[in-house]
């Protein structure tokens, strides 16, 4: 428990600003669900809180996922009531912690690493374009959007230009005033006094924000602005009122089949996004901790089971809330067990005070969360680390911006692993020749991939030449690539070709060549 709070004021303050940044998204996804608003916020609370004290990741913060949106708002239109779609919640949760068990986790492990790198410049982009209509009071898409094609028929850019054709001035002005606030505060502030990097930056944009809102009321209808324009939280008159957000799943329905389809997909997506996502904080992550995945998967499946009983929506590690608590000085898993906890007492206690926040400002954080994802530095860093590492990186970044989260993580790992077998395929074959003496040399492992390349250099060796076929350091050489060789061994004598096979006795793939005692050594 000691270890647990050893640096509480680093994660009590980015708590803050997880919970700021949260809590519109966790409206907005719920709106671009077609679920109940409140659905939204228990999926925050229980990402926070539940995941978030079994989860192994120390920085990694859970909830409502934009990429599970349109799955669920086509489940949740297809099934009688939104009960029968809280049991398929819980039925995920279930499976995820099977899949736990059955140690999938370790799928997460084979995405390289400028695939992960590309997925996080991605989302700062998209932060970025996404939060531009926002910035100036174009509140007409769901704040958490992250698909190119919107739900209203408009995509990323159409959106854009449509938001400078409606500028709201007060709403514009406050979130120029936001990112200028955090920029001063990082550039200059912090740099001057210790006591600035125990108040955070959001914070202080929220604060002014709400006091600019006000100066716009007393100001007159010119400078107000439009309840659209404001976090909209359900405010409950009672407790009794409140509890009644809650809803049960109704488990008669379990004998639909939808219900167990939308609960494997939701489980197989949920747990994709989820392992992406716990790479990309072990690759943020200023200590390189590494999360045991299989036990997440465990984790996020417990919090999809609670978060379905509850009347939440389905829960991922998500890349936004987890970049924000980075960047915001998070150091263990207590700031995303805080972020939960605020959710759920400031949405109980002071609903009223949370709905006076303009949208602008939390757009200024998150377009300022979005460039520290996207440095043009970044870019610049893989460009100089070669082809095979830019390539993959840039077409994940266009891939994400232009399809969704998966769709480009997919493309992105595509264009990877051919850069991959691209690498292998030339450095598993080594051949170099002096005059008419030639070394084939085999490396490590040699695939099925590299058998028409070897049989075109071996049937290029001209006349009465010397061969030197050297396996003894190849750990495993593919039957097809065998065969190249023993035909070569067959046939090279009628060319005047002298072979000499140099493999080792210890390896079994190499008693399959077949040499004479005087041909290997």
């Amino acid at each position: 428990m000691k270890k647990a709070f050893k640096y509480i004021n680093a994660d009590a303050s980015s708590a803050v600003v997880v919970f700021l940044v949260a809590l519109p998204l966790c409206l907005g996804i719920a709106l671009g669900s077609n679920a109940p608003l409140f659905s939204g916020i228990i999926a925050g609370v229980t990402g926070g809180i539940i995941i978030g004290a079994l989860s192994g990741s120390q920085l990694s913060v859970s909830g409502p996922a934009a990429g599970l949106t349109a799955i669920v708002a086509s489940a949740i239109g297809k099934m009688p009531v939104y009960e029968a779609f809280l049991v398929a919640v819980v039925l995920s949760g279930i499976f995820q912690v099977i899949l736990g068990f059955l140690k999938a986790g370790m799928l997460g492990d084979y995405v390289p690493t400028s695939v992960i790198k590309g997925m996080l410049a991605a989302i700062g982009v998209i932060l970025i374009l996404k939060q531009i209509p926002h910035l100036v009071g174009y509140d007409t898409d769901y704040i958490g959007d992250e698909t190119f094609r919107q739900h209203d028929t408009k995509n990323t850019f159409s959106e854009i230009s449509g938001a400078f054709k409606s500028i709201t001035p007060l709403a514009a002005v406050i979130g120029l005033t936001a990112i200028l606030i955090q920029l001063l505060w990082d550039k200059v502030l912090v740099k001057k006094s210790n006591i600035f990097q125990f108040i955070p930056a959001p914070l202080v944009v929220v604060i002014t924000g709400v006091f600019m809102v006000k100066l716009g009321l007393a100001a007159g209808n010119g400078y107000v602005l439009k309840p659209g324009q404001m976090v909209a939280i359900p405010v409950a008159n009672s407790a009794g009122e409140f509890l009644s957000f809650f809803t049960m799943p109704h488990f008669q329905y379990l004998k639909l089949p939808l219900v167990w389809t939308t609960a494997i997909t939701i489980a197989i997506v949920a747990s994709l996004e989820t392992l992406l996502s716990i790479e990309a904080a072990d690759k943020l992550d200023p200590f390189h901790r590494v999360t045991p995945t299989n036990r997440e998967l465990k984790a996020q499946g417990i919090g999809n089971l609670v978060s379905g009983m509850l009347g939440g929506l389905p829960i991922t590690s998500v890349v936004v809330r987890t970049s924000v608590n980075i960047n915001s000085g998070g150091k263990t898993k207590m700031s995303a067990i805080l972020h939960g906890l605020l959710l759920l007492l400031c949405v109980a206690f002071i609903p009223g005070v949370l709905n006076l926040i303009p949208l602008s400002a939390l757009a200024g954080v998150l377009i300022y969360t979005g460039y520290k994802l996207a440095k043009p530095a970044l870019f610049k860093d893989f460009y100089v680390k070669g082809w095979d590492q830019f390539v993959p990186f840039v077409v994940t970044i266009l891939a994400i911006i232009f399809t969704d989260l998966l769709v480009g993580i997919i493309v992105g790992i595509a264009v990877g692993l051919f850069f991959v077998l691209r690498s292998n395929f030339r450095s598993a074959v080594f051949v170099v020749n002096d005059k008419d003496k030639y070394l084939f040399r085999l490396r490590k492992d040699v695939s099925f991939l590299n058998k028409a390349l070897l049989r075109n250099k071996l049937e290029q060796i001209p006349e009465n030449s010397e061969v030197l076929i050297d396996v003894a350091n190849a750990d495993f050489i593919d039957k097809d690539v065998i065969e190249v060789i023993n035909d070569f061994l067959y046939h090279a004598h009628l060319k005047g070709i002298k072979v000499e096979v140099r493999k080792s006795p210890n390896k079994s793939t190499h008693k399959f060549i077949h040499t004479t005692p005087a041909m290997s050594v």
